[in-house]
C-alpha cells in the first residue's frame, strides 16, 4: 500500500533546527528512535514515517517559537494529540519536528452561563468530561477514542453522538492557532454567531495541522440531560436495519445515537465482552431529553423497527446496562480483531446521503464476500456514516494489494452516490487520491490557499493536497 510515499528532506536544515529548538527546550525536545518511531505511527495501515525529533511545548508562544525555527530552515512541523488517527496524519514523509501537545492540557476558563468552555490542545474529551460533570454540562462529541480536542478540531471529527450534536465544525466557536510563519492568531471571540470577514474557525477546522497548529479551542457546551435511555433491536438483513434508520430519521425522531453493527460486527463484540446479543443485524440507539420524551422517542422507534422485520427489541433507562453496550460499541476495533487472530483491521470510512446508506452498506459488505475479505460493519448511521474494517496479514503482499483495492472501491461508490470518501476519518495520506474526483477544480482552490498560507509547504507536508 505505497500512499505513504517519501518526500524531499532537507538534511542541513532539519540538523540546524533540531540543534536550535534544543537550546530553546532542552530535556522537552526528544529525538529518541523509540520516542520518534512512536510518533510516526498510529492505528493505521500506512508504513511509519518518523520525525527528526519530538517537541513538548508548554504554551502558545512556545509553539510559535519552535514554528518560527522550523519556517526560517524551512523545515517540516507535524502536530500530534495522542495518535488515534486513522490515515496516516501524523507521520512525516519529509522528516521535520513533531510538536506533541501533550503538556498543553489545562482547561483554562469554563462559562456555563455562556455553554462554553476554553481548553488547550491536549486536553482529551474524556477529562474535559469528568471536570464539566459537577456543573451539570458536557461536551457531546464522541468519536469513540479517548482523543485529544486539538486533535479533533484538526480533523473534524464526529462521532456516536454527531446525529443530535453535529461533528467538531458545529461546536468550535473559535480557535487560537500558530501559523506556519510563527505568528498567533485567533478567528474570533466567544460570541455565539459572527459575520466578521471570512470564516478562518472553520478553515482551520478539518486542516489536519496543514494550515497551522490550534493552541486554544473555544467550544459550545450541551446541558446533561435529565434522562437517557438506550434500546437495541436486531433485524433480518443490513437492508432492514438501514431502512429502520432512515425512517427514524425522517419521522424526525430526535435521535442522540444510532450505530448499525452488521452480523460479524456482533459476533465479535460478544466475544470480546462478553454478550448474549443475537448475531443478526442490530441497531444501537440512545435518547436524550425529559423522561417521557425519552420513553416516547423509544416507542416510536419500536413501532419503525416493527414495520421492516425488526425483532428483540428492548429499552432501558439502565445506566449500568446503557454504559456496557456502548462500552461493546467504543471495544468495536479490538473486539473485530477476535475474528481473525494475528490480523490487522483496515480501519476506513465513507459517507453518503442518509437515502443512499442502505444501498450502499448493502453493497459494501457484498463486495467484500465477493473479494474474499473479512470485513465487518459498524456506522454511525443515522448521518450516513459507516465504516468497514478488513482484517488482513500485513505480511501477505496479497491481502494488502486486495485491501487496498477494495478501499479504493468504496471510495469510490460513496462519491458516486454524491457522498464522500471519508466522513470523519479525514484525508491524511489515505484518502488525498480521491480528492480530485470528489471536489474536482475545488481542490485547485484548497492549494491555493494552503500556498498561500504556507508558500515553503512545512506545516504537515503530504497530506491533503496531493503533490
Amino acid at each position: 500500500m505505497g500512499r505513504a510515499e517519501p518526500l524531499a528532506r532537507n538534511e542541513a536544515g532539519i540538523a540546524t533546527a533540531v540543534a536550535s529548538l534544543k537550546q530553546v527546550l532542552g530535556d522537552r525536545l526528544q529525538t529518541g528512535q523509540s520516542i520518534r518511531e512512536q510518533h510516526g505511527h498510529t492505528t493505521t495501515w500506512l508504513e511509519t514515517q518518523a520525525p527528526d525529533a519530538v517537541a513538548f511545548p508548554q504554551s502558545t508562544d512556545e509553539v510559535a517559537e519552535i514554528v518560527r525555527i522550523c519556517a526560517t530552515h524551512k523545515v517540516p512541523v507535524i502536530g500530534f494529540g495522542v495518535g488515534t488517527s486513522l490515515e496516516g496524519h501524523v507521520n512525516a514523509p519529509a522528516g521535520g519536528i513533531c510538536v506533541d501537545f501533550a503538556q498543553m492540557n489545562r482547561i483554562l476558563a469554563v462559562h456555563p452561563e455562556d455553554l462554553d468552555v476554553v481548553v488547550q490542545p491536549g486536553v482529551t474529551r474524556e477529562e474535559l468530561n469528568v471536570h464539566l460533570r459537577d456543573q451539570g454540562l458536557f461536551f457531546p462529541i464522541d468519536p469513540g477514542a479517548n482523543a485529544t480536542l486539538g486533535g479533533m478540531t484538526a480533523t473534524r471529527a464526529s462521532g456516536t453522538n454527531a446525529v443530535r450534536y453535529g461533528t467538531m465544525r458545529d461546536n468550535v466557536i473559535s480557535v487560537e492557532a500558530v501559523m506556519a510563519d510563527g505568528t498567533i492568531i485567533r478567528t474570533s471571540h466567544r460570541a455565539k454567531k459572527t459575520s466578521a470577514g471570512y470564516d478562518l474557525t472553520r478553515l482551520l477546522i478539518g486542516s489536519e495541522g496543514t494550515l497551522g497548529l490550534i493552541t486554544e479551542i473555544t467550544l459550545r457546551l450541551q446541558g446533561i440531560p435529565e434522562a437517557i435511555s438506550a434500546a437495541r433491536c436486531s433485524f433480518p438483513s443490513l437492508d432492514a436495519a438501514c431502512q429502520a434508520a432512515m425512517m427514524t430519521i425522517q419521522y424526525g425522531i430526535p435521535v442522540a445515537r444510532m450505530e448499525l453493527l452488521d452480523t460479524l460486527a456482533v459476533r465479535a463484540v460478544n466475544l470480546y465482552s462478553k454478550l448474549d446479543l443475537p448475531e443478526e443485524p442490530l441497531l444501537l440507539l440512545e435518547f436524550h431529553g425529559s423522561e417521557a420524551g425519552v420513553a416516547e422517542q423509544a416507542e416510536a422507534f419500536g413501532s419503525i423497527s416493527e414495520e421492516v422485520g425488526g425483532s428483540g427489541f428492548e429499552w432501558t433507562a439502565s445506566t449500568e446496562e446503557r454504559n456496557r453496550l456502548w462500552k461493546a460499541r467504543h471495544d468495536f476495533y479490538w473486539a473485530s480483531l477476535q475474528l481473525k487472530p494475528g490480523a490487522t483491521a483496515v480501519a476506513t470510512d465513507a459517507c453518503v446521503p442518509i437515502s443512499r446508506l442502505a444501498e450502499c452498506v448493502t453493497r459494501a459488505a457484498a463486495k467484500a464476500e465477493e473479494m474474499g475479505i473479512l470485513s465487518p460493519v459498524v456506522g454511525h448511521v443515522g448521518d450516513g456514516n459507516f465504516h468497514m474494517s478488513p482484517l488482513i496479514d500485513r505480511d501477505d503482499p496479497d491481502q494488502l494489494e486486495k485491501a487496498e483495492a477494495y478501499i479504493d472501491w468504496l471510495a469510490e461508490l460513496a462519491i458516486s452516490m454524491d457522498g464522500t470518501c471519508t466522513g470523519e476519518h479525514g484525508v491524511g495520506q489515505g484518502k488525498k487520491a480521491f480528492l480530485k474526483t470528489e471536489l474536482g477544480p475545488a481542490l485547485g482552490y484548497m492549494s491555493l490557499i494552503k500556498t498561500a498560507l504556507d508558500p515553503d509547504n512545512i506545516m504537515n507536508p503530504g497530506k491533503i493536497i496531493p503533490a
